[in-house]
């Protein structure tokens, strides 16, 4: 007899940690969340017990009598794939945390599966977003950082240690600004949220804030027409195109489906991204890409971590 229970999907990252039941045909059925705990004092512990919380909730209300055909979990990175130890450059409590280990142990029945949180993102599109229908996709998350998923001829691409599709280390800016990974003038050194905020306050938008006011913060003053604010934006979108166009150029893709909380700038960012990319793309073969919204919101983390259970001939190599 066919399997037709739903699965348990968790999104861990740096702003939220969120469990949900995802159905068969892709719909996030239950949903629960809470903030991720922040602080020097917050540790390994502490972080595992919150999201057992989630857990817990999630269960008892969806999950407890038929249970689930497996767990999918989609969390920051760096990770060590697949085994999934996980060291979140945004959560500084989890250093080597083995996440898969431990979600293998408290669900003893299901099989789990773990990839990078951009990569489940860019598989939710894939499967039920933007991406729907597209063999050839290039899914991208833009906000505290930026990262991304690579699927070609319908299948996800993990490449040699489950980083394929990594765009955020694009480099855009050859004498740009340093990046957390320790090269110069990445696409997330210049297009990230914090990075955009950065250079703004840095030009003299909201300096003399005391509170460190944030991209959102950012992406209302540009729409309201906040000259510095509004260079911002076109900054992070003239970088963006940019590493979208050497990123096509390689891989030869459809769609680019662009989510995260930055891309709710809508057309500040897209634009000017569609511009720089046109300007770079001169192989006749890259026009025909379309650069779009991702289409799942929030949601496509949890959609896209269910999907490496629900779609694993296409999502998940196998281990």
């Amino acid at each position: 007899m066919a399997d037709n229970r739903p699965v348990l999907a968790i999104d861990v990252g740096g702003t939220k940690i969120a469990a949900g039941v995802v159905d068969r045909r892709g719909r996030v059925v239950a949903l629960d969340r809470v903030p991720t705990p922040q602080g020097r004092r917050v540790n390994a512990d502490t972080l595992w017990r919150t999201l057992e919380t989630v857990l817990d909730r999630v269960v008892a209300e969806y999950g407890r009598r038929r249970g689930f055909a497996g767990v999918g979990v989609g969390c920051s990175g760096p990770m060590t794939w697949p085994s999934g130890e996980v060291s979140p450059l945004n959560i500084p409590g989890w250093v080597g945390f083995p996440l898969r280990k431990m979600l293998s142990e408290r669900f003893p029945r299901c099989v789990v599966r773990m990839h990078n949180d951009a990569v489940t993102m860019a598989v939710g599109e894939h499967w039920r977003g933007a991406g729907q229908g597209v063999a050839d996709m290039l899914g991208i998350v833009v906000s505290t950082g930026v990262g991304g998923g690579l699927v070609l001829g319908d299948r996800l691409v993990n490449g040699a240690s489950g980083n394929a599709g990594h765009v955020g280390h694009i480099v855009v800016e050859p004498d740009g600004p340093d990046c957390v990974c320790g090269g110069k003038g990445c696409l997330e050194a210049v297009a990230a949220g914090p990075a955009l905020v950065r250079w703004a306050r840095e030009r003299g938008w909201r300096e003399s804030q005391r509170k460190t006011p944030t991209a959102r913060d950012l992406s209302v003053d540009a729409a309201r027409g906040h000259e510095v604010a509004s260079a911002a934006l076109r900054r992070g979108g003239v970088a963006l195109g940019r590493a979208i166009a050497s990123a096509t150029a390689l891989c030869d893709v459809d769609v680019v489906a662009v989510g995260g909380g930055l891309s709710q700038a809508g057309p500040l960012l897209f634009e000017p991204a569609e511009d720089a990319f046109r300007t770079h793309a001169g192989m006749e073969f890259m026009q025909k890409v379309r650069i779009v919204p991702a289409t799942l919101g929030q949601q496509a983390g949890l959609v896209g971590a269910a999907a490496l259970v629900l779609g694993e001939d296409t999502y998940w190599p196998g281990d």
